[in-house]
């Protein structure tokens, strides 16, 4: 998988490039991450990427000329290396909420371009030419698109086969099956009075499987009862399912 990021901090990403999980895909080269600083495209003496809002109003605006001159430095790269051009992806707080889904569908397209913006917005005109896509990670404001783009990436990494130690650790992630997931527990047996669930020390498979799906569905039915009614409607919960949050 391979992510082409237009910043003006590349240095921040080097949180997601050194550790952990996604440290060692790039290692591996199960990921990559190539990192493209607009002011490298400027052509001014200054390097300027930003300048005065028309109509006013508060902050500066990322110019066209230099986003637009590092999407095409991009793009000539892509057809340099004979790489398959995925979407440009625009961090926004207008955009499309990021979920699971999301993460499964960017890994799908193989490469993905992401826009960071700064100051106060990026031209429009710039979003209009270029943006295929707009995505959020949540109703809030942040100072920069980097943070997202890197939660982002990170869940798309995870998804990786061969980025995680056990291949069944993203299956079981929460929000694979629609649902949350069910509690873990290790070493020492009991903490402070407090026990692993007996089920959990049984070794009996099946119902160590039952157990965690229950407790799956009553977390998110306590949590999160909106994901119970999307995993309902697309038919993500079977008889027992049902029987046991009627129990509920």
């Amino acid at each position: 998988m391979r992510f082409d990021v237009v910043t003006l901090f590349p240095e921040m990403f080097s949180a997601l490039t050194q550790w952990g999980v996604t440290g060692r895909a790039c290692e591996h080269n199960l990921a990559s991450v190539h990192l493209w600083n607009p002011r490298d495209f400027c052509t001014d003496p200054r390097k300027t990427v930003d300048d005065r809002a028309y109509g006013g109003g508060p902050g500066m605006v990322m110019m066209v000329k230099p986003l637009e001159n590092t999407v095409c430095a991009v793009k000539a790269t892509h057809l340099t290396k004979g790489i398959q051009g995925g979407p440009i992806c625009l961090l926004a707080p207008q955009g499309e909420t990021f979920s699971q889904k999301i993460a499964e569908d960017i890994l799908n397209y193989g490469n993905l371009t992401f826009i960071c913006g700064r100051y106060e917005a990026i031209d429009q005109r710039f979003v209009d030419r270029n943006v295929d896509l707009q995505l959020s990670i949540g109703d809030f404001v942040l100072s920069g698109g980097e943070i997202a783009a890197m939660a982002m990436m990170d869940a798309v990494i995870r998804l990786i086969p061969g980025a995680l130690g056990d291949g069944q650790s993203a299956v079981q992630d929460s929000f694979v099956n629609g649902l949350l997931d069910y509690p873990h527990y290790t070493r020492p047996e009991i903490y402070e009075n407090l026990s692993v669930p007996d089920v959990l020390l049984g070794g009996h498979h099946a119902k160590i499987a039952d157990w965690r799906r229950q407790k799956s569905l009553e977390l998110t039915f306590r949590l999160r009862p909106d994901l119970i009614e999307t995993a309902r409607a697309k038919g993500l919960l079977t008889r027992e399912d049902e029987q046991y949050l009627r129990s509920l």
